[in-house]
């Protein structure tokens, strides 16, 4: 008898075992089953399709030859029997079947397997608070809700919307509203930072101007309470902790819950997030049920702890993963170090690893560096600034995180991928000082900045580089904590004198060695350049001359203006 797989859920991970398995095995019986009618598509590109990069809906659930991944494309290009509008109820493990329910008329069936296969993916957390069921307040669930708001705003329906949530889908929303359709948005996030599980502050900070910038409104440390208007009107305001902001429509982005009820009700185990748990083949704690994608959790290769990433590039790779064993390919899931990318109006962020909180809270003893540089030659005509968080372990120098933002993409994402492989073999600050990657002035600097960043934690491991985080000196300035002395050519200069008169020294970096009677020995002393390695090396310079309260503010001027930009 043929080998009957089932698997419930069609969406990324789902339609990936399916595929590869059938490339695999001519005979086997392959039987798909979801609840929708939409099926085999990409979920991350909603944003996208809201804000008009993608024309319509057909582009997010068609193949790169232009081809409907519908159940009939399954059938007669996949040899896949995929049941849609189907909704699986409980799983019978005893006698390996499920029973389903179709959802048009409440029919009842059961599907027998051989192996089971649960790619059910996860729903949007709606939080419990008045007002979440009135008219205008979405999710961003699936592609029904994404025409849903795209067809709302089309309609010049709404002026003014508030995005609940500043995670990657909240912020991906707030652009496509502001920047296509020129809605006034206003995101409320309950953290004190936008992107609070990928992101340290510094990177995040970075972010938070960039969304401001963009005419985002961003609310931080607040919560949402209430959700004001009726079933005729629709929405009419929001109620928040810090108080109430006029709309007409609520995107609800606030995270989200694995959907995995049915299979736990069948004593199938569950995580802390309550995502099944698997092991390296993608194997439940029942051998012959096998999971992956939004419903799961995974080990982080990095921390050591469980947790839930929900990516599609994640669930095609473990698709592969369990077609593979499925077939008696032996294949392992090692785990993921949680490398992420997301694009933010003219900004390219991406980040792998650990925040220095998330080291903190791991046993680690995080130390950090933060590097401004151009991702190309600097005399390249197209370079332009980006900012690394290079994050390692103090006492084992192995790296823990990076984290990097800049205006051209391409260049932010290739440098963490640079990276991001390694952390899962415990690569240390010395590895990335030396890292081979590829050079030519249009791609890159001759000491790439990936290099620099490694160099520059290595000097602060060291000891020769005693940093201060350029938030911790705005703090410090603003209390007169610190002397500061620019190290750069007056000209350089002449804009924070003006600004900031005396409280704002320069002693040019040609001229410290004379001048150093200037200097107080027994005030802190702060030291500023346009990227902190002339600040450095007048750091060393007089470190060697007696003076050991002097630190180095970490990117420099460059890097302070992209944290604060009011501050100039």
């Amino acid at each position: 008898m043929r080998k009957r797989i089932v698997i419930i859920g069609a969406v990324a991970l789902g339609p990936k075992v399916a595929a590869r398995l059938r490339r695999l095995d001519p005979d086997v019986q392959i039987t798909v089953v979801d609840r929708d009618n939409l099926i085999s598509y990409g979920g991350c590109g909603i944003p996208y399709y809201v804000g008009g990069d993608i024309a319509d809906i057909e582009g997010l659930c068609s193949t790169s030859f232009h081809v409907v991944r519908d159940a009939k494309f399954f059938r007669d290009s996949k040899g896949v029997n995929v049941l849609t509008g189907v909704e699986a109820v409980s799983i019978n493990r005893k006698e390996k079947k499920i029973d389903v329910q179709y959802m048009a008329d409440g029919k009842k069936d059961s599907l027998e397997y051989d192996k089971l296969v649960i790619a059910t993916g996860a729903t949007p957390f709606t939080p419990p608070i008045p007002g979440v069921d009135l008219p205008m307040v979405f999710s961003v669930a699936n592609l029904h809700s994404a025409k849903a708001i795209k067809d709302t705003i089309s309609k010049g329906m709404v002026e003014n919307a508030v995005v609940v949530g500043a995670g990657a889908i909240g912020i991906e929303m707030a652009e496509a509203l502001t920047d296509l359709w020129g809605i006034k948005t206003t995101i409320v996030e309950m953290a004190d930072q936008v992107l609070p599980m990928a992101l340290g502050k510094n990177i995040s900070r970075i972010v938070e101007n960039t969304l401001k910038e963009s005419d985002v409104d961003l609310l931080l440390s607040e919560k949402l309470v209430r959700i004001n208007g009726d079933a005729q009107s629709g929405v009419t305001s929001v109620e928040t902790t810090g108080g109430q902001i006029e709309c007409d429509m609520v995107i609800l982005s606030a995270g989200i819950r694995p959907n995995t009820k049915f299979a736990s009700d069948a004593g199938l185990a569950v995580g802390r997030s309550g995502g099944l748990l698997v092991d390296s083949r993608m194997r439940t704690t029942d051998p012959d049920i096998y999971a992956g994608g939004d419903c799961v959790e995974v080990k982080n290769l990095v921390s050591g702890e469980n947790m839930m990433m929900p990516l599609g590039s994640l669930a095609n790779r473990q698709g592969r993963i369990i077609a593979d064993n499925i077939h008696g390919r032996p294949s392992q899931f090692k785990g993921m170090v949680g490398t992420f990318c997301i694009k933010v109006f003219d900004s390219g962020v991406a980040t792998a690893g650990l925040t220095v909180d998330q080291a903190r809270r791991n046993g680690f003893d995080p130390v950090h560096a933060m590097v401004s540089q151009p991702d190309r030659a600097h005399f390249y005509p197209t370079a332009s600034m980006m900012y690394i968080e290079l994050i390692a372990d103090r006492n084992t120098r192995k790296v823990l995180g990076i984290e990097a933002v800049g205006s051209q993409g391409d260049a932010v994402k290739a440098r963490v991928d640079a990276v991001a492989p390694l952390l899962q073999s415990g690569i240390t600050v010395d590895d990335i000082c030396t890292l081979e990657v590829g050079y030519a002035p249009p791609f890159a600097s001759a000491m790439d900045i990936i290099n620099n960043a490694g160099n520059v934690l290595d000097n602060i491991l060291e000891g020769g580089n005693k940093p201060m985080d350029a938030l911790e000196f705005f703090e410090k300035f603003a209390n007169d904590e610190i002397k500061v002395i620019d190290v750069r050519q007056p000209k350089e200069v002449e804009s924070c004198i003006e600004r900031y008169k005396d409280k704002w020294g320069n002693i040019p970096q040609s001229e410290l060695k004379k001048r150093l009677d200037e200097i107080p020995k027994d005030e802190p002393v702060c030291l500023v350049c346009g990227t902190g390695a002339r600040s450095y090396e007048c750091q060393r310079l007089l470190n060697h001359n007696g003076f050991v309260n002097v630190r180095n503010v970490q990117g420099g001027h460059t890097l302070l203006v992209a944290l604060n930009p009011e501050f100039f």
